[in-house]
């Protein structure tokens, strides 16, 4: 699979030594002081292109959005879902590209600091604007109506791309200058100025016992192996994350992470095991007791590919996993969990819309429900490893392994 993650150049916070991670990269152990740090970003990051401007010239900066995800979408007989990885002006302007093409995959990019020489123009298109027009265009071919769209794994950031003037307007990556366009470039037609940084680093230390927090490198829950603690990271730093695990006899289980959600369902019944049985028109005749079994919607806890992922999050809602859980983590090799529970709380509505049979109820049912996420707890079930597949022979559930292996460039 092609890269798309971009390459970022930072400095350890502890020792300054350089240091290039990609974008999905979020725990760093650095090459140099061995202290591990974690990259904690403020809403977007943002980043801009290597250049060779000249000394002489002002770099000036124009501002695109990218955005990197799945999208689903529901239709009145099917969810689509697909991978986008695009941009998109984040300022109208003629006299720039409409996009950055394959720079940023191929170019690596460097953060912006309040020492970063240079005009940036601010952007004046919101991001929740250019996402609109991503969805149209990554839309336009399916049958409506449309009744719900969910991004799932999302990764946001802001990328200038660098100019100069000469007189006209010079691409600073090649020194080329730009095709003649009809509308001239004015640099007082723009607001502007030195964007603040939205990134900090914090020690990858356990609050709990002091112990390094270990985990792949664009983890967003983090393992203490000395006290077998969860902790995801937050605007305030670590915090504890409440974690099961289904026991097992298999002699080297691998655990895979789910986000199990409690959510209120309004619109439609679905509080307990047999109204989702009703609704899903599962082909079982509902017991007395499972009208006192609550229902809970089951996200994968970590990214795969669209398809698979809206296959996963079915199985397990459907299946409503067994009750047997000790409340611990697992002492077994696990998967990292890299798509947090904000994440997993969007594919609620994606879910229901997987459930609601027979089809045609769609389209009158979806747009009335609504849905309050309670309270997330991340459930470890194990699988068995054979060499091509993960197998969980109750749930009659497989996943290919290879899948997993190339879901780092989602």
């Amino acid at each position: 699979m092609k890269n798309s993650d971009l390459k970022i150049q930072h400095q350890c916070p502890q020792c300054g030594a350089p240091a290039t991670l990609l974008e999905s990269d979020r725990l760093f152990s650095c090459g140099y002081c061995r202290v591990k740090s974690y990259l904690l970003t403020r809403g977007f990051s943002q980043y801009h292109l290597p250049h060779k401007t000249p000394d002489d010239r002002e770099l000036i900066y124009f501002p695109y959005w990218r955005f990197k995800g799945m999208l689903f979408s529901c239709l009145a007989d099917r969810t689509h879902e697909t991978f986008i990885d695009t941009s998109h002006q984040a300022c109208s302007s003629p006299c720039f590209p409409v996009s950055l093409g394959l720079r940023s995959q191929a170019l690596p990019l460097e953060c912006i600091s309040p020492e970063t020489r240079g005009f940036f123009i601010s952007p004046q298109i919101s991001f929740k604007k250019v996402m609109t027009i991503f969805n149209r265009r990554f839309t336009r071919d399916l049958v409506p109506p449309l009744l719900h769209q969910a991004h799932i794994g999302e990764t946001i950031s802001l990328i200038y791309a660098p100019y100069y003037t000469n007189p006209g307007l010079v691409d600073a990556v090649l020194n080329q200058p730009l095709p003649t366009r009809t509308h001239p470039f004015r640099r007082e037609d723009f607001p502007g100025g030195t964007p603040s940084a939205r990134f900090q680093f914090i020690p990858a230390m356990c609050p709990n016992c002091g112990w390094d927090l270990t985990g792949s490198r664009d983890a967003q829950v983090l393992k203490c192996a000395h006290c077998h603690s969860l902790w995801q990271p937050g605007p305030n730093g670590f915090s504890s994350v409440p974690c099961v695990h289904v026991p097992t006899q298999l002699q080297a289980p691998l655990y895979l992470p789910f986000w199990r959600i409690q959510a209120d369902v309004d619109g439609i019944d679905l509080n307990s095991y047999a109204d989702l049985v009703r609704l899903a028109n599962l082909p079982k005749v509902v017991q007395k007791d499972w009208e006192a079994t609550a229902f809970r919607f089951w996200a994968p806890a970590f990214k795969v590919r669209p398809r698979v992922f809206l296959r996963l999050m079915h199985v397990m809602t459907t299946a409503q996993p067994p009750k047997k859980l000790e409340p611990s983590v697992p002492q077994h090799h696990c998967l990292t969990a890299n798509l947090p529970v904000r994440e997993a709380i969007e594919t609620l509505r994606v879910n229901i819309a997987g459930l609601i049979k027979p089809k045609e109820r769609l389209a009158e049912w979806l747009p009335h429900i609504g849905i309050k996420p309670r309270k997330a707890l991340l459930v470890y079930l194990p699988f068995e490893e054979r060499p091509h597949e993960l197998v969980h022979s109750a749930l009659n559930l497989a996943v290919n392994k290879n899948q997993l292996s190339l879901a780092w460039n989602l």
